[in-house]
């Protein structure tokens, strides 16, 4: 028997090693089956160039647990080692530097594991021992044991083993027995092991007898070996990709469609990628897409790695090149997988500009499932923007599909305001602003359907990007103000008679329920509605944004701000008007003539102390101009409490404002049942 001591100091290898107890343990069977893949794969090559003439027909790795021994075996047929090739590969781990190289990553068990080719030592995250029982393909090699607990001393002696291969064996130690379960080992083989190249088994297949399962004599291979990724394109129909698709996520939609990728320079790449179904309110599952070296899985948590916006589409990527034990942080910064990134954004602009070209009419048809990606990308990529400027498309309310540039085309003679910007008119709910929409169409616009969750930051962008170019939503304003495109000549109400009018109207406005309503007064047509509500398309974007993301919170919190359109052309109201006049019309007269005289007075105290200093003014003089500025507070509350007064106690009043209301679906419980009675007894 021969022992010694392996190439590095316990006190750096073995530490580290078991620090993986506490983030990644089970990726210990990966990389040991990996192993066993390799050493298989090895024997194959060396068949085929007449260096073995043995039978390769049924390679394979069986991996098998046993539960009162507290083992886990991986065992392959593959190429096999010698007592020196364990010496070399298993023992000398050290080169020159490498103890100071484990200081410096002590931190980063990943990293280091990654730069050693250290798969097997992550046995001893679970072990308390393990051995290696190899026979080597080698004519005269003898079967070897190697056998180690876990600290430097190692001892390697001769033992019988009658097939080529290798076995790992593992005692799994007494923090590890989770790992001794048949389902827990399955779950880590599906994950790690599903599409690795040589058949990986694990036990039998089951069968249903007697009310339980039972095993039957088939092996069961948990993998697929030729994964659909590892196949030409033209070998490859519409059904195979979706049902690898399946393979990968059983309970998806399935997708809209997929790109097929298949890079050998500057770097290797493989892997297909799948559009899901991204639903309006953007509850998408990101880290879809797994990450594969040579066909073993590396992680699905490529936020990081691949942009942002690529992080919502599905399917796998495969490259040699994409280490397989580092670090995301080293990942991240490595410069082979950051020519990939930029290479799969190019992919998969390219792809959609193709069926863009060459399937207009489909492309239209999955357009609102696809849209929020490409939104997504345009908003966190800028080469990703560029690149789809050509086929991002806008839709109206007809749903008819237009280009930016078809676009703008579409409505620059029309939708061009005084200021020369050409206006796109938009709605985010064509159903709840019908009359808003109609009002526009009936002035000749277009109107686009943005209706989704991203529809406020790319409009902030594209206006950003487009100064001459604004959108304005349907319902920020009355039809004839949406595109102002010379001076309104239309009569407009003093201040004075704004201030008369809007606390009848004010004293009807809903409280409390997170509005705030400021009432305007316009001379429209008599057959637009009675009374609108608008709403303010600056604080409305950034209440919007506040949902959104971070910075915008102060309006988050603010009440949404409405404004409330008095048509003082429209005959209901002008009977309204008639309505205060009949019932206020002296009292209000009288309070405003009371008014004037105490204003007219308090302006001239005011104006006959103007040069005077402020010692100079008589105690008189002061108390009576503070009585005096008193007695219009009173005045104008005792006119303000009477228009109040007379809103809320008359019926047209609150039937006009509860109208507005129920136009924009705000109207709603019991304010709902008084409108319904109240409209009854109007109509009788």
């Amino acid at each position: 028997m021969q022992t010694g001591k392996i190439g590095v100091t316990s006190e750096n290898l073995f530490p580290i090693i078991k620090k993986f107890l506490y983030s990644d343990h089970d990726i210990f069977l990966r990389e040991i089956v990996s192993n066993a893949v390799d050493a298989t794969r090895k024997l194959k090559v060396l068949a085929s160039k007449g260096e073995y003439a043995g039978d390769v027909s049924n390679l394979s790795v069986r991996v098998s647990f046993d539960k009162e021994a507290k083992t886990i075996t991986v065992s392959d047929n593959g190429i096999g080692m010698t007592g020196e090739e364990i010496e070399k590969y298993i023992n000398q781990i050290a080169f020159s530097g490498a103890n100071e190289f484990l200081e410096k990553y002590k931190d980063d068990a990943n990293a280091i594991i990654g730069h050693f080719g250290l798969g097997f030592y992550s046995s001893f995250m679970v072990s308390s021992k393990v051995e290696i029982i190899s026979r080597s393909y080698r004519e005269d090699a003898k079967p070897v044991r190697w056998s180690c607990d876990g600290n430097p001393e190692y001892s390697l002696e001769e033992t019988e083993k009658a097939e080529v291969g290798t076995d790992i064996v593992m005692y799994v130690n007494s923090e590890s027995e989770e790992f001794l379960d048949e389902g827990k080992l399955a779950d880590i083989l599906e994950k790690y092991c599903k599409f690795l190249p040589i058949p990986v088994v694990f036990g039998k297949k089951k069968t249903w007898e007697g009310g339980k399962q039972v095993d039957t004599d088939e092996d069961n291979q948990i993998n697929e070996t030729n994964p659909a990724w590892t196949r030409k394109p033209a070998d490859l129909t519409d059904e195979d990709y979706l049902s690898f698709y399946r393979r990968l996520y059983p309970m998806a939609d399935e997708p809209l469609f997929n790109i097929h990728l298949n890079v050998d320079y500057p770097f290797n790449l493989t892997g297909i990628l799948y559009f899901p179904k991204i639903k309006n309110n953007f509850e998408v599952q990101k880290n879809r897409i797994q990450l594969y070296c040579n066909q073993v899985f590396v992680t699905d948590s490529v936020d990081g790695i691949v942009p942002e916006f690529l992080t919502l589409l599905h399917g796998v990527l495969d490259s040699p090149d994409i280490p397989l034990n580092v670090s995301r942080s080293y990942l991240q910064s490595d410069s082979n997988v950051k020519k990939i990134s930029s290479h799969i954004t190019k992919k998969v602009a390219d792809r959609l500009a193709q069926l863009f070209k060459d399937k207009r009419d489909d492309f239209e048809k999955k357009w609102d499932n696809l849209k929020l990606f490409i939104e997504y990308g345009m908003l966190t990529d800028e080469k990703f923007y560029e690149r789809a400027e050509s086929f991002f498309l806008l839709k109206n309310t007809e749903n008819s599909y237009f280009t930016l540039e078809e676009y703008e085309k579409l409505i620059g003679d029309n939708q061009t305001d005084k200021d020369k910007k050409l206006v796109y008119l938009y709605t985010n709910h064509p159903e709840e602003q019908f009359s808003f929409v109609e009002a526009a169409r009936a002035k000749g616009y277009d109107v686009l359907v943005m209706d989704d969750v991203l529809a406020t930051p790319l409009i902030n962008r594209l206006e950003q990007k487009y100064p001459e170019k604004r959108f304005v939503r349907v319902d920020s304003d009355v039809a004839e103000n949406l595109i102002v495109k010379e001076e309104s000549s239309q009569k407009e109400l003093s201040w004075e008679e704004k201030q008369e009018l809007s606390p009848l109207f004010q004293a009807v406005c809903p409280q409390n329920n997170g509005f705030s309503f400021l009432v305007d007064f316009r001379e429209l047509n008599e057959t637009d509605s009675p009374i609108l509500i608008t709403r303010n398309e600056f604080m409305r974007r950034m209440k919007d944004m506040s949902q959104i993301q971070g910075g915008f919170s102060i309006y988050g919190d603010l009440p949404e701000s409405l404004n409330l359109v008095v048509n003082t052309a429209h005959p209901l109201v002008k009977k309204l008007l008639q309505e205060k006049e009949t019932e206020l019309g002296e009292t209000i007269r009288a309070l405003d003539t009371d008014l004037s005289a105490k204003k007219a007075e308090a302006e001239s105290l005011k104006a006959s102390g103007k040069d005077k200093k402020e010692e100079e003014i008589l105690a008189s003089e002061k108390e009576k101009l503070e009585m005096l500025d008193k007695a219009v507070s009173e005045l104008e509350e005792t006119k303000r409490n009477k228009l109040t007064e007379f809103g809320q106690q008359n019926k047209l009043t609150r039937q006009l404002v509860d109208l507005a209301l129920l136009a924009n679906g705000m109207l709603k419980g019991a304010d709902l049942d008084r409108f319904v009675k109240r409209s009854v007894e109007l109509i009788k």
